[in-house]
């Protein structure tokens, strides 16, 4: 089956209000900036979607990317480890300001959830977290005479992430560390859409270099030039791009 897409628009097109969206990266390595920059658009020209619980590393940088999304108004929930990163003065703006709701879970702990959303474990434990304000309120068992605090698996109705190849079957493969959270997300989703830098025909792909089995991935367009969110961030970008 070929899941190639036409374009940004398209792949972007079955997103709607309320749902919950992970999105690939770890800061701006393995951002899928573009499938971000063309869901704003479409926020922009037709009011949809908005209310998204976005599960992602981070909390966004600048005025690009995750941080656009949350600028324009369109994420309710962010599920996220680090909400400090280097410039994330637009998602602390609208949090002080009670706009945007925060789940702060631990690196590791958030990893582990997504992949167990992907494997179907709903639950498991981990010693991470015990003892903070991170773990009140949940279940807490012992275990060889350690606590161990429960936590629940991390599901979502589409990932947005970036590969580096993909075959039109759907298998992907990733760049160095863009590989980060994109492979799990992409188990995690009920549709992932992925970014690539080239589409090439099935059979070209190493099988042995495949990271993300095309049974994974849904849709897939290609991006020859992706942008990197430090470059963006370094010419002070902002988008969408205020009128002249």
């Amino acid at each position: 089956m070929d899941k190639t897409l036409p374009s940004l628009v398209d792949a972007v097109s079955g997103i709607a209000d309320g749902m919950t969206v992970m999105i690939g990266g770890f800061g701006g390595s393995g951002a899928p900036i573009e499938l971000i920059h063309a869901l704003i658009d479409r926020f922009l020209a037709t009011g949809s979607p908005k209310n998204l619980t976005v599960v992602n590393n981070n909390a966004g940088n600048g005025h690009v990317g995750l941080a656009a999304l949350i600028e324009q108004g369109m994420v309710r929930k962010l599920i996220c480890s680090f909400p400090r990163s280097a410039d994330p003065r637009v998602f602390t703006e609208r949090y002080l300001k009670g706009e945007i709701e925060l789940e702060l879970v631990p690196q590791g702990t958030l990893a582990e959830r997504i992949r167990a959303g992907g494997a179907g474990i709903p639950a498991f434990y981990t010693p991470t977290s015990y003892g903070t304000d991170l773990a009140k309120g949940k279940p807490v068992e012992e275990f060889d005479g350690r606590p161990y605090v429960r936590e629940l698996w991390l599901k979502a109705d589409v990932a947005l992430i970036k590969a580096h190849l993909g075959d039109r079957l759907g298998n992907l493969t990733f760049n160095k560390a863009a590989r980060n959270f994109n492979p799990l997300m992409a188990t995690a989703a009920a549709t992932t859409i992925a970014q690539v830098t080239r589409i090439v025909a099935p059979g070209e792909l190493d099988p042995e270099h495949v990271v993300t089995p095309g049974l994974f991935v849904q849709g897939l367009v290609e991006v020859s030039a992706p942008a990197q969110e430090e470059e963006l961030n370094r010419a002070n970008a902002v988008y969408p791009e205020p009128a002249a």
